[in-house]
């Protein structure tokens, strides 16, 4: 699918045929962010487009931007296969990928190539490698320092995330507890940066460790929080759906919609418009987004909505925003 998406947005014949299909054509729906103004208000999630190589076709499908990576400090190879297995009936998808990636200086490369398509948002989300070597919190803090300089110094990307939540890496998630994201926040305000930057929040946290993490963001030089990433309660996997003898990664789509939506609903009710609040997990329709943000999300991520209903999704999306702004 990546490959023919490469293929497709290689070329303007490509771009138009799609587009002819898959494109918003209708009223305005842009919406500016943090300085940013997205044509629509929904992007393709960090996961997906992970090595750059989409970002030229993505605007005929109605996205308003993509997420590029989680990109990572060296390249990484990816856990052992299956990566990600189906799980239809939970309108699901196991991810056990570990951060598969060509590595950030690759990736940047690959980019900077690709001329940029106008009126369409660029994000680079930026996680740990997943080695051994990257796995203590000195370690640790240092990869995410080198990936994020390189990206602020390459000039390119419109907007960063710093993903502290992926949960099928080497020894875990241990920037996901206060005190050592603290410690992670202290070195990345000391690399100067003009673009906003988010913050990837795992779901699988107390509301009382959540709320302190979003205090912590608060605090330093952030502009919100992409809530969030991979749902980890595997009892929310459905009768008659694949069970793996060995649970390992997150699962996508439905099984995250509540709870990030309840998520959503508590940074909205801690911090009103005090921080950016992108809404990601479990979109399958219009009524999703529409539901994320009527509970205070400014922006939608998505990706397994778009696997499961097809690409057109994301226009269905787009007009049904138009109808409810012109009060339809």
């Amino acid at each position: 699918m990546v490959a023919f998406g490469e293929f497709l947005g290689s070329f303007g014949l490509g771009r138009f045929l799609l587009g002819l299909i898959y494109s918003y054509r209708g009223p305005d729906i842009s919406k500016t962010v943090d300085g940013i103004v997205y044509k629509t208000p929904i992007l393709l999630s960090a996961g997906f487009d992970y090595n750059g190589r989409l970002t030229k076709i993505l605007p005929s499908l109605s996205f308003g931007g993509v997420e590029v990576g989680s990109v990572t400090a060296k390249p990484c190879a990816g856990n052992p296969k299956p990566r990600l297995t189906r799980l239809p009936l939970s309108k699901s998808i196991l991810v056990n990928k570990g951060l598969k990636n060509d590595g950030v200086d690759i990736v940047l490369a690959r980019l900077q190539k690709k001329k940029k398509i106008k009126d369409f948002v660029i994000g680079l989300s930026v996680a740990r490698t997943n080695q051994k070597e990257a796995s203590t919190v000195e370690t640790g803090i240092a990869d995410y320092l080198y990936s994020l300089k390189k990206i602020v110094e390459s000039n390119f990307g419109d907007y960063y995330t710093i993903n502290i939540s992926c949960p099928n890496t080497f020894n875990g998630e241990p920037f996901t507890t206060p005190e050592l994201l603290e410690k992670l926040f202290i070195e990345i305000d000391k690399i100067p940066r003009t673009r906003p930057l988010y913050i990837k929040m795992p779901l699988n946290v107390t509301n009382n460790v959540f709320v302190q993490l979003l205090g912590i963001v608060s605090r330093h030089n952030a502009q919100g929080v992409i809530i969030g990433n991979l749902q980890k309660d595997y009892s929310t996997i459905k009768e008659g759906d694949y069970v793996p003898s060995k649970y390992e990664g997150g699962l996508s789509g439905r099984p995250c919609f509540e709870r990030s939506n309840e998520l959503i609903a508590l940074t909205k009710q801690e911090y009103q418009d005090r921080l950016t609040i992108i809404g990601c997990g479990g979109v399958f329709s219009y009524e999703d987004a529409k539901k994320k943000f009527d509970l205070g999300a400014d922006l939608i991520h998505l990706i397994t909505g778009m696997i499961y209903e097809g690409p057109g999704l994301i226009k269905n999306i787009c007009e049904g925003i138009s109808l409810q702004k012109s009060g339809k």
